[in-house]
């Protein structure tokens, strides 16, 4: 069976829904999100905290779409496609400022459906967020697993439950590692390549209304990241485990290649 795993990032991308963070028209959004300092500190958090485990991955066979509008300011512009040009996996999706989220996202992500897949796996990933390095790996593996399910519904949502909150308030780090359930990040929606919808069509707290899930409860598979510029800044429902606070720094460099210093960097910096 052929698996397309296929994401969809949203880096600054100048729309007016979508998001919990509002404004009332485009000019208001394009002084919010093209402010010069806010860019910076977007970009470090893709850099250092997005960025490192997806040119990781154990299975190379996805693709990443990153999605901008065409004013995005240099030199960010020119960085996401400089970027796209190094890693075979991103593409860079320039699309026009939309009233409608939904319409953009799928412009953004259509051109990229492999119609010859069997199943695609779409899935959303912010732009400050971070998956383990066997993502792609286990959402394959672990569909093979529920595959009865899919056939079954011809819909089915993955949902990598374990993972880590990193808050960064005030200059300082604070690492909580939660289950939570259908947090958005490591979830992965699977459809027929015939069906004209993403991962961001299906609000990811209340998936359960349209389609039915497995949830997978280990390994540790994503990072959070909370800070200043979060557009939500909830932990969200959930329940803590345990791991040593002596182990995290190395746990978040296995799992993630996140360095703990630049997180701690970035606290600094923004926080």
């Amino acid at each position: 069976m052929r698996i397309q795993m296929l994401g969809l990032c949203r880096f600054s991308y100048l729309g007016l829904r979508g998001f919990q963070k509002d404004h009332a028209s485009f000019e208001e959004r394009r002084a919010f999100l093209y402010d010069p300092d806010r860019l910076e500190r977007r970009w470090f958090w893709f850099q250092h905290v997005m960025l490192p485990a997806w040119l990781a991955q154990t299975d190379p066979d996805f693709t990443l779409v990153v999605m901008t509008g065409p004013d995005l300011p240099q030199p960010w512009l020119d960085r996401l496609h400089e970027l796209a040009a190094q890693v075979a996996q991103l593409r860079v999706s320039l699309v026009p400022p939309m009233e409608r989220h939904l319409p953009a996202c799928m412009a953004a992500v259509a051109p990229h459906i492999d119609a010859s897949a069997d199943v695609v796996g779409h899935f959303r990933h912010d732009d400050d967020d971070a998956v383990a390095v066997d993502f792609i790996a286990r959402a394959k593996a672990d569909f093979g697993d529920a595959h009865g399910v899919w056939k079954r519904h011809g819909i089915l949502c993955l949902d990598h439950m374990r993972g880590v909150m990193a808050q960064v308030a005030k200059g300082d780090l604070r690492v909580q590692p939660r289950m939570c359930y259908n947090m958005g990040v490591a979830q992965t929606i699977f459809l027929p390549p015939n069906v004209q919808r993403t991962a961001l069509h299906y609000e990811h707290w209340k998936i359960g209304l349209w389609m039915p899930g497995v949830s997978i409860g280990s390994p540790l598979m994503f990072l959070r990241l909370i800070h200043g510029d979060s557009d939500s800044g909830d932990t969200g429902p959930g329940f803590p485990w345990s791991m040593p606070q002596t182990e995290v720094s190395a746990i978040l460099l296995d799992r993630f290649r996140i360095e703990i210093t630049r997180l701690e960097e970035g606290a600094h910096r923004f926080g």
